[in-house]
Formats: C-alpha cells, sequence, structure tokens
C-alpha cells in the first residue's frame, strides 16, 4: 500500500471507531435510565467515563512490551468501554483474544450486538463464577473496573458462595469486603505470568481493615509498579460518589514477586513522575498498615511539616465512639417533645446533636447538666423491662408500643438490647470531637472538630469521645484553666494531620476511626501536660 492508502485506511478506520464509541455511549445512556440510581448503586453499575478508559489504556500501551499480541480481559464489561479504549491506544498492535464478562443479562446481549464482528467475545455470566482457564489460555491484560458493591448489598446467595469457596490465591477475604475485593483477587487465575492488570477502583482500600487481603496481596503476591490516586475534593464519575485510585501490576514469572519500588502519584490525571508522586520501596508496603500514608503531601498540608513527632493523643486519652441507637428518629427527642410527652427525667439523658449545628467549640452547661444550646436532646435509656415501665410511666409505655407497631424492636440493634430499648453505657466526655467531615479552604472548615463540652450530654456516633487518663484527668481537677488550654492544643492539630492519619471517602469525606484518634501526633499536648505536672 502506498503512504496515502495507508493514511486514507486510517482514517476510515478512526471514523469507524468514533461512530462505534458515539453508538456505544447512547447504548449506555439509554441502559442507565431503564434503572433509577438506587437500582444501579446496588448493582454497581456506574460505567467508566471514555475519557478515563481511554487514559488507563494508554497508560497500559507505554507499559507494553513492543508488538506482543494482546489477549484481553475485562472482568465487568459493561458495554465495553475499555475494550473499545483497548482498540484505540494499541491501534498498532494485534488483539489476539478478547473476553468480557457481564452479568446482567440485558447488557450482555447488547454489549454482544454492538461487538458483533470484532475480536470480543461477551460472556453473558457472573466472573467470580467461571471457572479459570488453563494456564496457556490465560490472558496477559487485564483492564476493568469492578461493580463498586457494598457488603450489605451482596445478594444473600452469592455472599454464601463466596464464604463457602476456598480462599482465592490463599488470601481469606472478610464478610465485610465490597464486591471489586473478590473480583482482583480472582483474576489472579486468570492473569498469565508477566501479564498486566490495571484496575479502576475505590480509594477506600487502602485503609479500611477489609482491604489488609488486597493489601497483602499486591505486597507480596505480584509486582506493584504504579497506584495513582484521585483528588478526594473531585470524582471522576458523574453520577457516583466515589474516589477513586487506579492500581497498575504485574504478575511475576516466579514467586516471590519481584521486588522492586511502586511510584505513588496523585493528581487529576494519571501522572508520571513529578512532585506529586513518590517511588515506595517494598518493604514500604509491608510496614505501612494504611497505604494513604504512603502518598506525597495531601494538597492541604503545610509546606514545612514533614514528620510526625510523638507522642499522640492516645497517651493522654482513652478514645470510644457515640452510641448507636439503631434508630435516632425514634429514641432521640427534643426536650419540648419529651416535656409534652410527660416523660419520666429518670429514663432522658441529654444527648449532643449533629456536630454541623455546633457553632462554638464550647459547650456549656445549664445547671441541670443540659448542654446550653438552642435546641437540646434527649435519649431514651431505660433498663426496667416492660411491665414495669407500664407499672411506672404508662405515657411511656405507650410510646414504646408505638415502636413496636413501627418495627423498631426489629432494627438490628435495638433486637440485639435486652430491653430493646436501653442504650450502650456512656459516661459523658470532657472533650468529643467529630467522626467526619469535607475540609474545606473557602469556609475554613477543618474535617474533623474538637469541642470541649462541659455539659452533662453523652454523643452519637457521629462523634468520638476523649476520656483523660488518670494524669491529665487529676491536672484537669486541679485547674480550672486547664480544659480550655487543652481544647486549644487539640484544635492545633494541623489538617494535615488529620487527613493523613483518617481515611477518605467519596467525594473528599474524612472519617476518623478510634484508634486512628489516639494515634494523631500531640506533641503540644504534651508539653502543656509536662509544663503543667512539673509545676504542680
Amino acid at each position: 500500500m502506498t503512504t496515502s492508502e495507508i493514511d486514507r485506511a486510517t482514517a476510515s478506520e478512526s471514523a469507524c471507531e468514533l461512530s462505534r464509541e458515539q453508538q456505544r455511549l447512547q447504548l449506555q445512556r439509554d441502559l442507565d435510565s431503564r434503572r433509577d440510581l438506587r437500582s444501579r448503586n446496588k448493582w454497581g453499575q456506574f460505567a467508566t467515563p471514555s475519557d478515563l478508559a481511554l487514559e488507563i489504556a494508554q497508560m497500559a500501551r507505554r507499559r507494553w512490551r513492543g508488538r506482543e499480541p494482546v489477549r484481553f480481559l475485562e472482568p465487568a464489561l459493561g458495554t465495553g468501554a475499555f475494550y473499545l479504549a483497548l482498540r484505540r491506544a494499541f491501534a498498532d498492535v494485534s488483539i489476539d483474544r478478547a473476553l468480557g464478562f457481564e452479568r446482567d443479562p440485558v447488557i450482555a446481549a447488547a454489549a454482544k450486538n454492538l461487538w458483533s464482528g470484532t475480536t470480543l467475545c461477551v460472556e453473558s455470566g457472573d466472573f467470580l463464577r467461571a471457572r479459570p482457564p488453563a494456564p496457556g489460555r490465560r490472558f496477559n491484560l487485564i483492564l476493568a473496573n469492578p461493580p463498586y458493591v457494598r457488603h450489605h448489598h451482596i445478594d444473600v446467595n452469592d455472599k454464601n458462595y463466596l464464604k463457602s469457596a476456598p480462599p482465592l490465591n490463599g488470601h481469606r477475604i472478610s464478610g465485610l469486603a465490597s464486591l471489586y475485593v473478590y473480583f482482583v483477587l480472582a483474576a489472579d487465575a486468570w492473569l498469565t505470568e508477566g501479564g498486566l492488570a490495571i484496575w479502576l477502583l475505590p480509594h477506600e482500600f487502602l485503609d479500611v481493615n477489609y482491604g489488609s487481603c488486597l493489601r497483602e496481596y499486591l505486597a507480596g503476591d505480584v509486582a506493584l509498579r504504579a497506584l495513582h490516586r484521585f483528588p478526594p475534593q473531585g470524582c471522576r464519575f458523574p453520577d457516583a460518589l466515589v474516589t477513586s485510585c487506579v492500581l497498575t501490576y504485574e504478575k511475576p514469572p516466579t514467586q516471590p514477586a519481584a521486588r522492586d519500588h511502586a511510584l505513588f502519584s496523585t493528581g487529576e490525571q494519571l501522572s508520571t513522575e513529578g512532585s506529586s508522586s513518590r517511588w515506595i520501596a517494598p518493604g514500604e508496603l509491608e510496614r505501612e498498615a494504611r497505604w494513604t500514608r504512603l502518598f506525597a503531601s495531601d494538597p492541604l498540608d503545610s509546606p514545612s511539616e514533614t514528620t510526625e513527632p510523638e507522642p499522640t493523643l492516645g497517651d493522654f486519652f482513652s478514645v470510644r465512639r457515640g452510641i448507636a441507637t439503631g434508630a435516632n428518629d425514634f429514641f432521640i427527642l427534643t426536650k419540648a417533645h419529651a416535656l409534652a410527652a410527660g416523660f419520666p427525667e429518670e429514663v432522658l439523658r441529654p444527648i449532643l446533636p449533629s456536630p454541623r449545628l455546633l457553632s462554638e467549640p464550647v459547650i456549656g452547661a445549664e445547671s441541670d447538666g443540659a448542654p446550653r444550646l438552642a435546641r437540646s436532646l434527649y435519649v431514651i435509656d431505660c433498663d426496667l423491662d416492660e411491665g414495669e415501665v407500664r407499672a411506672r410511666w404508662p405515657t411511656l409505655a405507650r410510646y414504646l408500643e408505638h415502636g413496636r407497631t413501627l418495627g423498631v424492636h426489629r432494627r438490628y440493634l435495638p433486637r440485639h438490647r435486652s430491653p430493646w430499648y436501653s442504650q450502650e453505657r456512656r459516661e459523658p466526655a470532657p472533650f468529643v470531637c467529630s467522626y467526619m467531615g469535607r475540609p474545606s479552604r473557602a469556609r475554613e472548615m477543618r474535617p474533623i472538630r474538637f469541642f470541649w463540652n462541659r455539659s452533662r450530654a453523652i454523643t452519637a456516633n457521629v462523634y468520638l469521645m476523649l476520656y483523660p487518663k488518670p494524669q491529665l484527668a487529676r491536672l484537669l481537677a486541679e485547674d480550672d484553666t486547664l480544659a480550655m488550654q487543652v481544647l486549644q492544643t487539640l484544635e492545633d492539630i494541623s489538617s494535615s494531620s488529620l487527613l493523613r492519619h483518617g481515611r477518605v471517602y467519596g467525594g473528599g469525606l474524612y472519617k476518623l476511626e478510634p484508634r486512628e484518634l489516639r494515634e494523631l501526633p500531640a506533641p503540644k499536648l504534651a508539653q502543656l501536660v509536662t509544663a503543667k505536672a512539673m509545676r504542680g
């Protein structure tokens, strides 16, 4: 062929691919419109944006070994965003074989029709139940966006099947794991030695406990090459609130995995080595339990901040989560509602409202110990059996009976309590902090807020409660001014430290678990306590 003939053929092929992409996008819109957002969320059906799929495929091409033919696997095909991206990014490479699994029969049928006449074979069925191929039939490239289905949305039959299955690649998976964890580990048996896998995953597996099996797999079983984190405040999916990352690894030809550094990067686009990236040694992966700490500095970090000093908040406080009632709309009442109903004071405990309703860091107290707030709340907490309640407090008994008609007693937490309207034991804590939040430079809002609680109010589980350990408790009892100083040291904990020690979810929602709060560095608090103790 002449150069002009080659150019015309290339242009014709590009136009054909563009036309097919337009068809695919229209098909995707039609399929999405047939299900509401709640149903798609339950199935984890959020299609990969075309531009992101192409970025990932182009990254795979840069890592590809010359002109070696591609044997491609997509375990969660959808309408084939990755397959189309593969055809565009690997236009100069032969696609020897391509297989895509799609569990939804309607989508599978549409994909079969769309990709008829190509190398793609569409398998209508569940990838997790499919039999892996013999070693000679395995695939050398996986590009995938597995369904993001949380454990409580996994069908009971599927969950029983997954529980009964042998450990995937030797890794036992927690019952709290989201479905994508199973996909990554199951895919190991489909990937040939030396094969390349790139996954678009929720960011949360880097930190959460149920992600430990996946982190162990990446640190020890394969050669992790790169992990790119998109900014938590952004979202690459227009219809799903999820913070995503792109995971790249190769399956080594022999075990254990070839030991090499991995590139951890952060940014709106898939990055290469630069100011927002770090090379991580294999030993760091094994030592670090929470991998978000391995990324380069968060955008909210102070430029001068380097390493975190000791000691930590756990040296001065015991930390517990606030109570979980299991039915806040039933158990938590306003003061006006409780008084109008005539409920006895013995069964009402003051409880703080949501942190977003607290404008000041100091929570004052009324003469009866209730928090001095515009809107006071109380939680019903009673240990007497229903017979005693009927005898002593008929109005409360009628309210509890109303709760039974609503089915409150059958909800998960109430039905595991005796009686079902009793609450977890918590004493008021002098210091509390919000459990989650989103940082905002515009409003100068920290993701986690601390409060000095001067009242007798307990908290719901949207707070963490800080109970001073003996030395600090003694100093607080001896010095009336110390509590405010302690609050100031808590407020001085940098946003970067809060973000780095917490975990992040979709849309930049940060959370701190009790253990993570205990691990927060607290050098100023240590200095304050030491100085007070020496003067005492």
